[in-house]
């Protein structure tokens, strides 16, 4: 079995950020799979800040058409949602028809990190979907960790996506998760 996993999530921003893609990359040789980490490239040096960003975008993506599968960390970033690279990432893999896996640590559903955000402060509509009092925007209330997209393109493709309440001070660096994930994906490949 030579399954190539890319390694997609806000991991790269970390403080330590090469500590913990080295223990994902172990992880991912440990369960018999080729990790390809987005950390693992050098870019050259660019003119500009956005052509330094533009080259990071391609070597992002040819590394994810080398790839077979993903395994996304969609814990909350910045936010209530998965960092939204990741999330493109994920995208980006999913409309290849790539195996497709991810996981949180976070275990509130997105509903209930909206609300949340909103401080609470929420109401039915007369059409029953639930809005903030401030915004008006709906709610995303479908039983799901994060967007519809993301979890849905998961599944129904098969792949899974796994939920663990990770103490606070490791929503970033705890491996549970990514770990059944990674069996997950070895029991499926090996089908």
């Amino acid at each position: 079995m030579s399954v190539k996993v890319y390694l997609a999530g806000p991991e790269v921003f970390l403080p330590n950020a090469r500590e913990q893609l080295n223990i994902k990359i172990a992880l991912t040789k440990a369960a018999g799979l080729t990790p390809v980490s987005p950390g693992d490239f050098v870019v050259p040096p660019q003119p500009t800040r956005r052509q330094f960003g533009h080259a990071i975008s391609e070597i992002d993506e040819k590394m994810m058409d080398s790839a077979d599968a993903i395994i996304a960390n969609l814990t909350p970033y910045h936010g209530v949602s998965a960092d939204v690279g990741t999330c493109y990432e994920l995208g980006y893999m999913c409309a290849q028809g790539k195996l497709a896996y991810a996981y949180t640590n976070v275990a509130a559903d997105m509903r209930t990190r909206t609300v949340e955000h909103y401080g609470g402060d929420v109401f039915t509509d007369a059409n029953g979907r639930l809005r903030g009092r401030r915004t008006g925007l709906s709610v995303e209330d479908v039983d799901m960790i994060d967007n519809l997209m993301m979890q849905g393109g998961i599944e129904r493709r098969g792949g899974q996506v796994i939920v663990h309440d990770a103490a606070p001070d490791r929503l970033y660096t705890d491996t549970t998760a990514f770990e059944i994930c990674l069996r997950l994906l070895v029991e499926r490949a090996t089908q």
